[in-house]
């Protein structure tokens, strides 16, 4: 019963001009939980926005961000709903890809404000992108440029990409069974939208290839700071929840809500995701129209070339915008 209740921290930051926020905030009229890190806090703030829907990453995302900490100010924050701002008692029955939007929005704002910066660079990964992408259109005066990660597109396209892929995979590993389960779920993109289970995509290396997804959650629940057992109850909640913003992603893709950026938009892609699809995510950065953009697929990636590649995210990061 103690562990429900432990408190909760993000660890100090050396140095006289660091930052260090780890607090709930009222952002358009939910309380957010928030965690700022940086070196010093003159450096460029970077807003992250998780994936999902309701896959805070604040549990251990400190693990992949050393180096951008020296450089960058970071802010993440978890979803309405979601993790440390899944609150047991309000009322989730409004929640939509629309209203995270908003809150997006609203929270820059606030970041803004409360830092004293013009603008910010945002960075969407999987869902998340899927949300700042349109963040990203609808409130430019926000955001220095828009960095994709994982980038949500055509939903239909990017899960028939991931069938053949994995279909493609299962005989090389001669897996009749896994061929005959693809095939049944291949016959059925004719009569629509259909889901390829996160199951075949993770065991044929197209969720996450260098880095363990799962492992990170479970191993940083036990020995991070910043979530008690309370909290590990409440993601599971906010997961579960969050769920019916799947037919927002359905309904509307990202792909005919924005064609076009005001701002810088940069697209990372791991050649081997399949959760959201690179080629595309290629196709749908074709059509986008703006005023500058780039394409940047790392070789040896899935779907989070930003902690499989660490390194060479934080490089162009830093290349491209730091002071």
């Amino acid at each position: 019963m103690i562990g429900l209740l432990i408190p909760t921290w993000t660890p100090a930051i050396k140095g006289e001009n660091s930052v260090r926020v780890y607090e709930q905030v009222l952002i358009n009229g939910t309380k957010h939980q928030l965690m700022v890190r940086g070196v010093d806090k003159n450096n460029p703030i970077l807003i992250f926005v998780h994936g999902g829907p309701g896959y805070s990453e604040i549990p251990y995302v400190r693990k992949y961000q050393d180096i951008l900490e020296e450089k960058f100010t970071i802010v993440h924050y978890d979803q309405r709903g979601a993790g440390k701002s899944y609150h047991l008692f309000e009322d989730y029955s409004n929640l939509s890809a629309e209203l995270l939007t908003k809150d997006l929005i609203a929270l820059s704002k606030y970041v803004r404000e409360r830092f004293g910066v013009d603008k910010v660079l945002l960075a969407g990964h999987s869902f998340g992108s899927y949300i700042g992408m349109q963040a990203a259109a609808k409130a430019t005066e926000n955001y220095i440029a828009y960095i994709g990660i994982g980038q949500a597109s055509n939903f239909k396209e990017s899960e028939l990409d991931a069938v053949n892929y994995c279909l493609e995979e299962a005989a090389k590993a001669g897996n009749k069974v896994d061929i005959e389960e693809l095939e049944e779920i291949k016959s059925r993109f004719e009569n629509g939208i259909v889901f390829v289970p996160r199951k075949y995509k993770e065991k044929y290396g197209g969720g996450s290839r260098l880095t363990d997804e799962y492992g990170d959650y479970k191993n940083r629940y036990l020995t991070n700071r910043e979530y008690n057992l309370l909290d590990i109850v409440r993601f599971r909640l906010g997961v579960n929840n969050s769920i019916v913003m799947v037919d927002d992603i359905l309904q509307n893709p990202v792909t005919s809500l924005v064609k076009r950026l005001e701002i810088p938009c940069y697209f990372h892609m791991g050649q081997y995701d399949y959760q959201t699809s690179a080629k595309a995510a290629k196709n749908y950065y074709d059509s986008i129209k703006g005023p500058e953009k780039e394409f940047i697929l790392y070789q040896e990636s899935a779907h989070y070339p930003q902690f499989e590649e660490e390194e060479k995210f934080a490089d162009w990061l830093i290349n491209r915008f730091s002071n």
